[in-house]
């Protein structure tokens, strides 16, 4: 999306989505029939299923003649809620007020925009996000009548979305700031201080947190920390203002369950909850009992977590450069990221994204995913070094 024209219908300042205007990037090219596909431009993880899962189906095949619970059923909850404390240090998480089930949390991403802010037609509110960003942030914004703030994310300052240089006046006028730790797509990482400092701005100017850690266990070095703790350490024990999402999407390589949490400040999940109960899919209880088996195992975690690590070295020590902190995507810099783009699909099999696709230019200045293709080392290290290979040649 290159520019964001306000003076059109919500809709169509959307835009195409990213991959709709990949299909139509690519459309007429035929990839190298001598080399087999590797397709690196979805984020869509591709390892084996943990071992739980067909069981756990099999066992509970009698859920689909229920309905389902739109918050979520209660063992379902108590095991996010547990999930949330061993993995955060979270001293108290209420699973009955603090925790609701998503159908995966692109739908939850995109609907706490609706639920939360309080559309202004004279002055619409702003609503915070990276640039380059998952692009239902931006949806969001546009069609709950927000005013999308873009924070370009660029080397020079690490990929950090800037919280430094925001006027007090801009603060006072945003509703909702949507922060993405570990980052897709730049693999930039936040830190307690970064956390810290939005959190006290969040109470001066009276906004909302959304951190997005779907990619929370997907990390090289240290373990992301996260929104939640980072309150709790600040003495914000009820996690006030905050909101966090996380899924099994990423989590346990499990897209296709859409499942993922809700998490934060009872206030905020009450009215999210009633929001849902109107508009929120519901997942089947079969999927519910797989969710809560996943959030309640740690070793199909940490076995998926060596085998990104190992993708990750494989990629870097044939293509150089800097490995990101969080997150299975490489952020790489080109020249052209389209004529890039079609170059490899056409004479290397591969596809990419273009990162121009993943930002947008609005009043805030430039689309800063320009000069940029994502990659997403989800096949495993073979198939990351290959890749590697492909883009250098």
């Amino acid at each position: 999306m290159s520019e964001i024209k306000h003076d059109q219908h919500r809709i169509a300042q959307m835009g195409e989505y990213p991959f709709a205007r990949l299909a139509q990037l690519l459309k007429g090219i035929s990839p190298n029939p001598d080399l087999q596909m590797i397709d690196a431009g979805a984020g869509e993880p591709r390892l084996s299923l943990p071992s739980f899962v067909q069981p756990t189906l099999a066992q509970h095949l009698s859920g689909f003649s229920k309905y389902p619970s739109t918050a979520g059923n209660d063992f379902l909850r108590e095991s996010i809620a547990n999930w949330l404390k061993r993995r955060f240090g979270l001293k108290h998480v209420d699973a009955q007020t603090q925790v609701l089930s998503a159908n995966g949390t692109r739908e939850a991403l995109f609907a706490a925009a609706h639920a939360l802010v309080n559309p202004n037609a004279k002055q619409p509110p702003f609503i915070m996000m990276p640039n380059p960003m998952y692009q239902i942030y931006l949806g969001a914004a546009i069609t709950a009548g927000g005013e999308p703030y873009l924070q370009p994310c660029i080397s020079d300052n690490g990929f950090s979305p800037d919280i430094d240089h925001i006027t007090p006046d801009i603060w006072d006028n945003t509703a909702l700031i949507y922060v993405c730790s570990p980052s897709n797509p730049t693999g930039w990482v936040a830190d307690y201080a970064y956390y810290k400092k939005l959190l006290k701005l969040a109470e001066k100017h009276d906004f909302y947190v959304l951190a997005d850690e779907c990619y929370s266990e997907i990390y090289y070095q240290n373990k992301p920390i996260g929104l939640l703790e980072v309150a709790q350490g600040m003495g914000n024990t009820t996690y006030k203002r905050c909101l966090v999402m996380n899924s099994l999407s990423k989590r346990s390589a499990l897209p296709g369950l859409r499942s993922g949490l809700i998490a934060g400040d009872a206030d905020l999940i009450a009215q999210f909850a009633k929001f849902r109960s109107y508009s929120g899919p519901a997942t089947p209880l079969p999927l519910q009992h797989i969710a809560a088996a996943a959030w309640d195992d740690e070793a199909h975690v940490q076995e998926h977590l060596q085998i990104y690590r190992q993708s990750l070295d494989a990629f870097f020590d044939v293509y150089g450069g800097q490995v990101p902190a969080g997150s299975f995507f490489v952020w790489l810099p080109v020249e052209n990221e389209e004529a890039f783009v079609r170059e490899k699909y056409e004479h290397q099999a591969v596809k990419l994204l273009p990162g121009s696709y993943l930002g947008a230019a609005g009043k805030q200045g430039f689309n800063a995913g320009s000069g940029y293709v994502r990659a997403a080392l989800v096949d495993g290290p073979e198939k990351a070094a290959e890749l590697a290979r492909r883009l250098k040649a």
